[in-house]
């Protein structure tokens, strides 16, 4: 199957589109919706009643309900994808910089940076993200750096007009005082190799890559399916590297709910303050929820609801369906 000929599932499999849409009704209905991210100004604007649900499968059915074609900031969801680019340039050696370890603390803490000597957690606290992505700097020049990110997430969502919301990444450059403190603390013991300020240009503009739920689960899809791209059999990375990533986002993926995340809904997860997660069943299908509204852990409220209530009632943990 062609990857620009996706079957509508609404056509082709009602009983998950009836599932899809009638989540997407009841966190509609919601009243306890989160509060959005205040910190980067621009975040602070989008409306916090947004809601959209996408779910592709192995056929490449797509299932999609409520705001599924509205861009937003994917933020640190985009993390997932710098870490399959870094891991590609330089393979296991990438552990000498950055643990793989839950941080059981906030994703933009200094405290456990200091305790540690300037050696990040594990590459999804911004710490961690920030020597990913000097890693991918490293041996270019700042924009080919950034082009790579974005021509490599276009590539799997099979999207070209996916982009940067320049708006939020200038907004981030002006408030990124903790991501300045943390990259000059790490600089400081050599973790990074390139200079604070283009290490962050690049992870600041990063994390503005704009994207809706249904190009995000697309671009998830290679990580459902043991590294391959199942609509045309194009490997994107080794079945061993997407399950260690998969590992990685269920253990790391959301900060210190990481734990409570993989209890209430049983899939490897990545969320961002963007209010985005993306979200694989091994075997089955990517899932993407967007819903701005966090809670106290930085995590999107209704939409990690939602994604507790779609692996219930299709049985997708994967640590068993539910009798």
């Amino acid at each position: 199957m062609s990857r620009n000929n996706l079957v509508d599932m609404s056509k082709q499999a009602p009983d998950l589109q009836r599932v899809v849409s009638d989540i997407t009704d009841e966190m509609r209905q919601r009243s306890e919706r989160g509060a959005v991210a205040t910190y980067i100004p621009e975040l602070a604007r989008v409306d916090a009643k947004s809601f959209g649900l996408v779910v592709i499968d192995a056929a490449g059915n797509v299932a999609a309900s409520g705001d599924c074609d509205q861009p937003f900031s994917i933020q640190s969801v985009s993390k997932v994808f710098t870490l399959t680019l870094a891991l590609g340039k330089v393979g296991d050696r990438l552990w000498q910089r950055v643990g793989r370890e839950p941080s059981g603390s906030p994703f933009n803490s200094i405290v456990q940076l200091e305790f540690e000597r300037g050696k990040p957690r594990n590459p999804f606290i911004n710490a961690g993200a920030i020597a990913v992505t000097d890693v991918i700097l490293s041996g270019n020049r700042p924009r080919e750096a950034l082009g790579e990110i974005v021509r490599f997430i276009r590539l799997l969502a099979d999207d070209p007009s996916i982009s940067i919301d320049e708006a939020v990444a200038a907004s981030e450059q002006r408030t990124g005082y903790r991501n300045f403190a943390l990259a000059n603390y790490m600089k400081s013991f050599g973790v990074l190799d390139n200079a604070v300020e283009t290490a962050l240009g690049v992870y600041f503009h990063q994390c503005a890559i704009a994207m809706s739920c249904r190009q995000l689960a697309m671009a998830g899809r290679f990580l459902a399916f043991l590294g391959r791209d199942p609509s045309t059999g194009h490997s994107i990375v080794k079945p061993e590297r997407a399950r260690r990533i998969n590992a990685i986002m269920l253990t790391c993926g959301h900060y210190d709910g990481s734990g409570e995340f993989a209890y209430r809904v049983g899939l490897p997860g990545k969320s961002g303050v963007g209010g985005g997660i993306l979200a694989v069943a091994p075997g089955k299908g990517s899932i993407a929820v967007w819903s701005p509204g966090l809670d106290t852990a930085g995590n999107s409220h209704l939409g990690t609801i939602a994604l507790e209530a779609l692996s219930n009632r299709l049985g997708w943990s994967v640590f068993g369906q539910l009798s």
